[in-house]
Order: structure tokens, then C-alpha cells, then sequence
């Protein structure tokens, strides 16, 4: 079993995925004519360019429609199956985009001590490390944010440690409830009795993992990806009539 959850947009075949830089390869060879011209624009090998169609190709069908050079200089365009993958593609990522915006968990915490822009901040929870304001000093109130996006969720026995994995900040907690979208899920952990942090992950990992409501999980995120701030301060009289 797949033992862990992350939001990176795939449309999956069997063992073959489509990704974004699958996507990006794709139109370029619509936008340049040739999977050679696409592969230069794109600085990447043409063998590897090459290589990596044939396995797409082998799981979704036929994506480029090769000819051969003659007296039109040959060149390749996209098949009716490939303008079809990128459509659903677009639609994947534009749901995703969607709820990546809304789906922010935000903690307020204190800040505990800083090197340069990364602070370590007591929260209710427990201890984030994140990329904090430079005028919070030890001591500060702030407000922490994390995005849905940002955080990969494992099954516990999975969980990687915190000292082996860029991904440092992590909570053990419960899964409370879980919101399917047609292809892309946000999941609320609840990780103390009062904070519920959120977590977006694809159908795919959604039936993978076995995440059901009250399933136990570790929530893992990157501190250069969660960004604390001063907390506005509400101006005395600023709700009264002028």
C-alpha cells in the first residue's frame, strides 16, 4: 500500500502517470511542431523527451502524430487522445488551484527563539519551525499559516522522522472529516482537541492510504513552506459609525 499522500496533480494509467511536466512537454511539441524543436526549447535530452512519450503513450495511447521528414521538413502534432488527457489535466489542476486558495490552517503561537527568517514557534499543538516576520522577536504573538497543498500525509508506521526529511514540522492526529471534490480530496485532521489542520490529496492517495473519518495520521509539512505573521491589530472605536 501507497503509504503516502501528496497533492502533486497526476492523471494515473496502471503504473503510468501524466504529470506536469508531462503536460509542459506536450505543448511545447504543439507550440514548436516537433518533439526535437520541444525538447530544445525545453532544455531537456530528446532521447529522454523521446523516451518518456513512448511510455505515455504505451499507458494512454497514441499522443503525437509523427511524420517524416520530405519536402515539408516533417514534424509532429498532438492527437485527438492527447488534446483530451490535457483537457482533463487543466481540470484536475484548476479544482486543486481552487482549493489550495481557500485551505489554509492558521495557528497562533509564540515565537520561541529565530535563526535569520526561520523561527521556531510554540503553538497549541505543539512546536512549528516556519519562515516568521522579521520584526516577531522571541516572545511575539504570531500567526502561522499552511497551506493544504503543503502537507503530506502518512500512515503512522510510515511516518518518516522528522531529522530525515526536509518535512520537519509534524502532528499525529485524526482524521474529522473528509471533502471530496471530483478528483482532488481535503482532508480535516484533528491534531489537539481544538485545532483541525487541513490537507489536500488526490482520489488516487485517498483510496491508496485507506483514509476514512477517524483514521490515524501524521500530517507532515516543510517549515519553508509555512509563513507566520504579526497578527493585525483591531484599532480601538474601528467598528464605530463615523
Amino acid at each position: 500500500m501507497d503509504a503516502t499522500a501528496d497533492v502533486e496533480v497526476r492523471l494515473g494509467q496502471g503504473d503510468v502517470a501524466l504529470t506536469a511536466r508531462d503536460r509542459t512537454l506536450l505543448q511545447a511539441v504543439a507550440a514548436h511542431g516537433s518533439l526535437n524543436a520541444a525538447a530544445d526549447a525545453l532544455g531537456r535530452s530528446y532521447a529522454h523527451a523521446q523516451r518518456r512519450i513512448v511510455e505515455l503513450e504505451a499507458a494512454f495511447g497514441p499522443l503525437v502524430d509523427r511524420s517524416r521528414g520530405g519536402s515539408g521538413g516533417g514534424g509532429s502534432e498532438l492527437t485527438d487522445t492527447a488534446e483530451q488527457l490535457l483537457a482533463r489535466f487543466q481540470r484536475l489542476q484548476a479544482e486543486f488551484d481552487g482549493v489550495a486558495t481557500a485551505a489554509e490552517t492558521v495557528l497562533r503561537g509564540t515565537v520561541v527563539d529565530r535563526d535569520g527568517e526561520l523561527a521556531t514557534v510554540e503553538t497549541p499543538p505543539g512546536t512549528v519551525r516556519a519562515i516568521v516576520d522579521t520584526d516577531a522577536d522571541a516572545g511575539d504573538a504570531v500567526e502561522v499559516g499552511i497551506r493544504a497543498d503543503t502537507v503530506t500525509l502518512n500512515a503512522p508506521p510510515e511516518a518518516p522522522e522528522p531529522a530525515g526529511t526536509s518535512a520537519r514540522n509534524q502532528f499525529a492526529g485524526t482524521v474529522e472529516h473528509i471533502e471530496e471534490g471530483a478528483s482532488i480530496a481535503l482532508v480535516a485532521l484533528a491534531v489537539d482537541p481544538d485545532t483541525t489542520l487541513c490537507a489536500l490529496v488526490t482520489d488516487t492517495s485517498l483510496e491508496k492510504l485507506d483514509i476514512t473519518t477517524g483514521a490515524e495520521l501524521v500530517a507532515s509539512f516543510k517549515a519553508t513552506a509555512t509563513v507566520g505573521v504579526i497578527p493585525a491589530i483591531e484599532q480601538p472605536g474601528s467598528d464605530e459609525s463615523s
